[in-house]
């Protein structure tokens, strides 16, 4: 299948170093290797903790992706629930071509493959944490699950692979969040995270992010208040992401299962139009 809107596939350091260096040119300050610990908003002002620091403010916003020690701290109602995902990344070096992105199924998962910067691939997968209970080990269920997929099997046993571990994320969740959280603006996955079977988390955090600059400026001019802000955030991100991620969340149900998985796929392949409501279902429109 053809992406309408076109794509392509960054690393998040390049990109993250990126911004930096830009907002770094803009003026603004950054106070490096000290992480927030906790947030609080009293009356019309949050004070921030980080480290020994403490910081009065009129706005945060949470970037901190999809679950940090904020998430705990906040009391949101997502890190209450327990969630069977672990998530699995490595960096390689392969002939994967360039201008393809795969997606592969397996036992209780599936793995994503996309070319980044630097002649690099991402190589990254989706399972269940039973997967690795089973066999205690990340390189032992590899072996035992994933291999079972000829196709990974090729790309596992055939790539270099740049750091002798993978980056391991446990709790993954892909539950229902709130955009605006204690006063605090969320953006990008600590707003919602949309399924990586679906393959569009950094264009939905740009997206956020835009969404969100927007209204920020306004309430910065004295165009809004702090309600307003809040409420026509909400509205927007709601409008522009709910249904996304709802559906997301349904398709990649479809996946990890044989059976469903293969017919998901059949069905996809012998009907454009069915392939094309998926990707317009979770692609959203250009911004």
């Amino acid at each position: 299948m053809l992406l309408d809107l076109g794509g392509f596939c960054i690393s998040r350091y390049s990109f993250d170093n990126y911004l930096y260096r830009v907002a770094q040119r803009e003026g603004v300050s950054f106070k490096l290797n000290s992480e927030v610990s906790a947030i609080n908003f009293d009356g019309n002002q949050f004070e921030v903790q980080a480290g020994s620091e403490k910081m009065n403010c009129d706005l945060v916003i949470g970037s901190f992706g999809k679950r940090s020690r904020i998430d705990v701290q906040q009391n949101r109602s997502f890190v209450k629930k327990r969630s069977p995902y672990v998530g699995v990344k490595y960096h390689v070096r392969n002939n994967h071509p360039r201008d393809l992105i795969s997606l592969h199924n397996f036992l209780g998962g599936y793995c994503g493959v996309a070319p980044v910067e630097d002649e690099v691939t991402n190589l990254c997968y989706l399972t269940h944490r039973d997967n690795v209970r089973r066999f205690g080990d990340i390189e032992e269920m590899e072996r035992e699950v994933l291999y079972k997929n000829p196709l990974l099997k090729h790309i596992f046993t055939t790539s270099s692979f740049i750091y002798r571990k993978p980056e391991v994320i446990n709790e993954i969740s892909f539950e229902t969040k709130r955009p605006v959280e204690n006063h605090i603006l969320m953006a990008g996955d600590a707003a919602g995270m949309i399924t990586p079977v679906c393959g569009n988390g950094m264009a939905i955090a740009i997206h956020s992010a835009k969404i969100l600059s927007e209204v920020v400026i306004d309430y910065c001019r004295d165009r809004i208040d702090r309600e307003a802000l809040e409420n026509i955030y909400v509205h927007q991100w709601n409008s522009a992401f709910r249904s996304r991620l709802w559906f997301g969340r349904n398709v990649q149900r479809l996946f990890g299962n044989p059976r469903f998985s293969t017919l998901a796929v059949n069905v996809a392949r012998s009907s454009k139009s069915v392939a094309n409501f998926i990707l317009s279902r979770t692609h959203g429109k250009s911004f």
